[in-house]
């Protein structure tokens, strides 16, 4: 895993996998990704997809989201059949593209087991995060299922792999603000080397590395950066004073950093690569770091997925990145960051 390079976060606005492919692996030539398609319902939403990776384990749905099921039924059916066609449809399209067997390298996506524990219920209707057993064996499952699925991405495409985890869930889970059902039922907040145990269980499980990220509006970079993880994705317009000493930290580490540049719906004012760009280099000015490591450490990405976005939006966004991707590497000294 490289600087200078733009990529998605995973989610897309469509629910045609053939077309969405193409339209990555043309908009993201650096770094592609497998498109996620909430818009087509249970079992394609970044929670529900999961069920199609897990071993040994699988979904059921509830009104309030998903639970853990004691055999397999039309929700981890329809995840594994969506999983494949979009499978189908990016190995079309990476061929169309002549990069079959090229050695190129694509993305993958799945939610983390912090997230799943806590989004994800027990058959009696409490978050899994309340049960420990149920949380080792859920990260367990999404260890090697997650493992199995990018072997076979990687045989599928001939491609390198990087491996992103979704942690929107993780700084709700470490400070204990998750509820339960109702209001007399408190979840404890899940102490750090506990968390950081499970989100390593997963992590060392890849034989890819693993970016980790979060759309938080407080990304727990301290904990993110303990992980085992190669990088660290996150919307670099949350970022405070407080956390330039844990990103100084990361990068000191020799990690990447994956920083959400783009928003997420068009802004009032036309953007440019640019505007794009800027907050990205005034960041690396801050952490006093020079600006050769937008080149070899720095990734741009969207500030989250596009799933909520226009489709011109979401073209005009990738197209901004990677050309702002293309100004960093070339020559980051000339971006003036005022």
């Amino acid at each position: 895993m490289t600087g200078g390079i733009a990529t998605g976060i995973g989610s897309w606005p469509s629910t045609d996998a053939r077309e969405a492919a193409a339209t990555i692996i043309g908009e993201l030539p650096a770094l592609p990704h497998l498109v996620e398609l909430p818009e087509r319902g249970i079992g394609a939403d970044m929670i529900g997809r999961v069920s199609a990776l897990l071993v040994d384990l699988r979904f059921d749905s509830t009104t309030r989201g998903y639970r853990l099921a004691a055999r397999p039924g039309a929700v981890s059916r329809r995840a594994r059949d969506l999983l494949n066609v979009d499978l189908d449809a990016i190995e079309e399209a990476w061929e169309t593209a002549g990069l079959v067997g090229t050695g190129r390298v694509v993305k993958i996506q799945s939610a983390g087991p912090l997230t799943l524990a806590a989004e994800v219920e027990l058959p009696g209707g409490h978050r899994v995060l309340t049960d420990s057993g149920a949380v080792r064996d859920l990260s367990e499952s999404l260890a090697e299922g997650l493992a199995r699925h990018a072997a076979e991405v990687r045989r599928r495409l001939g491609a390198e792999v990087i491996v992103q985890l979704d942690e929107p869930r993780l700084t709700t889970v470490l400070d204990g603000s998750l509820r339960g059902p109702s209001i007399l039922n408190t979840i404890r907040a899940l102490p750090e080397p506990e968390a950081l145990h499970l989100l390593d269980t997963v992590i060392t499980a890849q034989s890819a590395p693993v970016l980790l990220h979060t759309c938080a509006s407080r990304p727990a970079l301290t904990t993110l950066g303990r992980t085992a993880a190669a990088g660290i994705s996150f919307d670099a317009s949350t970022i405070t004073t407080a956390d330039l000493d844990p990103l100084g930290e990361i990068l000191d580490a020799g990690k990447k950093l994956a920083l959400g540049l783009a928003p997420t719906t068009a802004p009032a004012t036309p953007p440019t690569w640019r505007t794009v760009a800027e907050p990205g280099v005034r960041l690396v000015d801050r952490l006093g770091f020079p600006r050769r490591i937008l080149t070899e450490q720095i990734l741009i990405t969207p500030t989250c997925g596009l799933a909520t976005a226009t489709l011109p939006w979401s073209r005009q966004a990738l197209t901004l990145l990677t050309e702002a991707a293309r100004a960093l590497t070339e020559d980051p000294d000339s971006i003036t960051a005022d």
